[in-house]
């Protein structure tokens, strides 16, 4: 009975021993994180960052807790994270759509920003390495800031300005997104009508439902007539076959197994050899 009363207290200790290691006491993060996505234009600006707090500090200053010509995160934590949907200009300066992170070195004049392409959450990995776009930035003086804080404004339909302001220091970096050309280009795709994919995808929605196979037909013939694939011109085959044209979904089996083997698609090649088959059989039966 001892022994097991024992055994027993050993595996209570064990269990309470492990419980306690892997419970996690959550408490408030001093720089706690913001994560935000402005749309400017027709554009995503998504910014991942911390905020820390000034705490009666001083923040820009020569001997400050942001001293001045030295390298900052602009942030807290991990390295700060600016993400564009479209290619876009800061400051003048052009940048691929994509992940950057911002680090930035302040004076009591003006601030250089610098965005390098992103590739994780280190900043200091960043000190030494060749920026994608290099910006320098006047110091205005705003309302007193307690956190860190970084946003979109100044909203217009191609144009918006990146402010940071901390304490009683703002710094504002202009930013131009692309809209002209994209919507341009929409006007164009839209008014030219529908593409040959819009026109496959219509027919092959009829065929597979069971619904009209003459308007299916007529559809994919639309989307075949100037540049046909292997794959739309193998659904033509189907619908002429379920239409019982098999002269013609024969033909169009052929066509589909020929364009397949120039593209190296060994799946259709033998999809449309099988049909070819199964066609000239049961047109020979009749």
């Amino acid at each position: 009975m001892k022994k097991l009363l024992f055994f027993c207290s050993v595996l209570f200790s064990v269990a309470l021993f492990s419980t306690s290691a892997q419970a996690q006491i959550k408490t408030p993060a001093p720089s706690p994180t913001c994560k935000m996505t402005q749309t400017v234009g027709l554009t995503d600006v998504t910014l991942n960052y911390s905020r820390p707090g000034v705490k009666e500090r001083s923040v820009f200053a020569a001997d400050g807790l942001v001293p001045y010509g030295k390298v900052w995160r602009a942030g807290a934590n991990s390295a700060t994270k600016i993400s564009f949907s479209d290619d876009v200009k800061v400051g003048g300066k052009a940048l691929k759509a994509g992940d950057y992170a911002i680090l930035v070195t302040p004076s009591e004049k003006e601030w250089t920003v610098n965005f390098y392409t992103y590739e994780g959450g280190n900043w200091s990995s960043y000190v030494e390495k060749e920026a994608a776009a290099s910006v320098m930035a006047k110091v205005q003086a705003c309302n007193f800031t307690e956190n860190f804080t970084i946003d979109i404004n100044a909203i217009g339909m191609t144009s918006a300005n990146i402010n940071f302001l901390w304490e009683k220091t703002m710094v504002s970096v202009p930013m131009e997104v692309a809209v002209d050309e994209k919507v341009e280009a929409d006007i164009k795709k839209t008014l030219a009508g529908p593409s040959a994919n819009d026109y496959y995808a219509a027919a092959t929605y009829y065929h597979e439902s069971g619904k009209d196979l003459n308007k299916a037909l007529e559809w994919i013939n639309k989307a075949t007539e100037t540049d046909p694939k292997f794959w739309m011109v193998r659904r033509k085959a189907l619908i002429l076959a379920d239409l019982k044209m098999t002269d013609k979904a024969i033909a169009a089996a052929q066509q589909s197994y020929d364009l397949a083997k120039e593209a190296g698609n060994d799946d259709y090649m033998r999809m449309n050899e099988k049909s070819i088959k199964e066609w000239k059989n049961a047109s020979m039966k009749k």
